[in-house]
């Protein structure tokens, strides 16, 4: 009894983000975090190549020191006018980014990577629109000065205060918060891997 009490689940979240770890804990997945030294990439053709490149680093970088064990990368940008942002870092960039989506229609892509035990990797990315309304300089000056929006890609976190700005998502709700579930379930089938295995099999359930 001992034994089965010590050994890891078999999935690894290569994320250091709190909420990609509470969408797994939602839909009870059964997991540790490592986080990613990854370096990312800040241009690709598309936000999808970048995304999934990115979420695809961040998993090979952490599967390299625990081989056998599924290990899951995730990356999320916005884009609008064909410019992708990323994180805003300060609040002038945040300010800005958010000036930029005010009164607008954004696609908020997150790519996904998947490494399972044999150490194949599958990718796949979820697009949403997500519609801000019309937002004043106060508005934005105001939220800026809560600091939620510094390490949200695209400067705002839907499922915080940013919230009372969004007039409409249209896609996947949880990949606008940083790991869209449908598409992660679809992929771990795909890969062969149970996201619900607390023993270390990582068997695929039937």
């Amino acid at each position: 009894m001992r034994s089965e009490e010590t050994k890891q689940p078999h999935l690894i979240l290569a994320s250091r983000s709190p909420r990609r770890a509470e969408l797994l804990h939602q839909i009870g997945a059964a997991f540790e975090v490592q986080v990613s030294e990854a370096e990312e990439l800040r241009d690709a053709a598309t936000p999808r190549a970048l995304t999934c490149a990115n979420a695809r680093a961040k998993a090979e970088a952490v599967a390299r020191r625990y081989p056998g064990r599924a290990v899951l990368g995730a990356d999320t940008v916005v884009a609008l006018d064909g410019k992708i942002y990323g994180k805003p870092g300060t609040p002038e960039a945040a300010c800005a980014m958010l000036g930029a989506l005010s009164g607008r229609s954004h696609t908020v892509t997150t790519g996904l990577a998947l490494i399972n035990a044999r150490g194949e990797v599958f990718t796949d990315a979820s697009s949403t629109e997500v519609v801000f309304a019309p937002l004043s300089r106060e508005d934005i000056a105001a939220y800026v000065a809560t600091g939620e929006p510094l390490d949200k890609a695209g400067g705002y976190a839907v499922q915080g205060r940013a919230a009372a700005f969004i007039e409409a998502v249209r896609g996947s709700f949880s990949g606008v918060v940083g790991l869209p579930l449908c598409t992660l379930a679809q992929l771990a089938k795909r890969a062969g891997v149970d996201l619900y295995d607390s023993h270390g099999a990582g068997s695929a359930r039937g």
